[in-house]
């Protein structure tokens, strides 16, 4: 079935997230390996992700553990360079994508003032067609609850779904719903296969 509708993921799809290489710049990759051995900040994370208050969260985390209380704050005041660059061939994809008149959803796992804020710096977070944010509906992928979410309020019907994503779990979950998916391993690949798809041609897919 040709697809009537396209799902981004963002993080690592269309924007680079990883605070690690931040950190190591910051404090130095022994220290930092120290701190991600102490406090787990990717289960922080995934708490923004599920909705919690960023701020009140990363700022509730640093009390909890007074010995890191400096770097765990870093993870607030650097979040921006954790969430960059854009990946701008995947960008102009999606805008390739609706210029064609393809509908374009996001389903991404991140915080409500996390995205408001990346969205100051990346314009194209406020141009999808319709928004699946974990933060705002409280369930983030893999759980099957959010693509059911997706579908029942899309309409679209899950066989005419292409979805891609980094996370092969979370292309598993879409899968077993019958979407039709790509693992995002960088946006060359994810050019032919909207290409194959029949939704961009050569041209437009560069």
């Amino acid at each position: 079935m040709k697809p009537q509708a396209v799902v981004f993921d963002i993080g690592n799809v269309l924007i680079h997230w990883d605070p690690l290489p931040v950190y190591d710049r910051l404090i130095g990759a022994e220290r930092r390996q120290a701190l991600f051995a102490s406090v787990d900040l990717f289960d922080m994370n995934r708490r923004v992700d599920l909705g919690e208050p960023f701020g009140d969260l990363v700022q509730a985390t640093a009390r909890a553990n007074p010995e890191w209380y400096d770097e765990i704050l870093l993870w607030q005041k650097h979040w921006m360079d954790m969430a960059t660059p854009a990946i701008d061939r995947s960008v102009r994809l999606m805008q390739a994508l609706q210029k064609n008149g393809v509908p374009v959803f996001s389903l991404t796992n991140f915080g409500i003032e996390t995205y408001d804020l990346a969205a100051t710096h990346y314009p194209f977070f406020r141009a999808f067609d319709r928004d699946f944010i974990s933060g705002h509906l409280k369930m983030m992928k893999p759980d099957p609850a959010i693509f059911a979410h997706l579908e029942r309020e899309s309409g679209v019907d899950p066989a005419a779904l292409l979805f891609t994503d980094d996370s092969a779990a979370n292309i598993a979950a879409a899968a077993a719903r019958g979407w039709q998916t790509h693992l995002f391993e960088g946006p060359e690949g994810w050019a032919r296969r909207l290409v194959a798809a029949d939704l961009l041609s050569e041209e437009e897919a560069q």
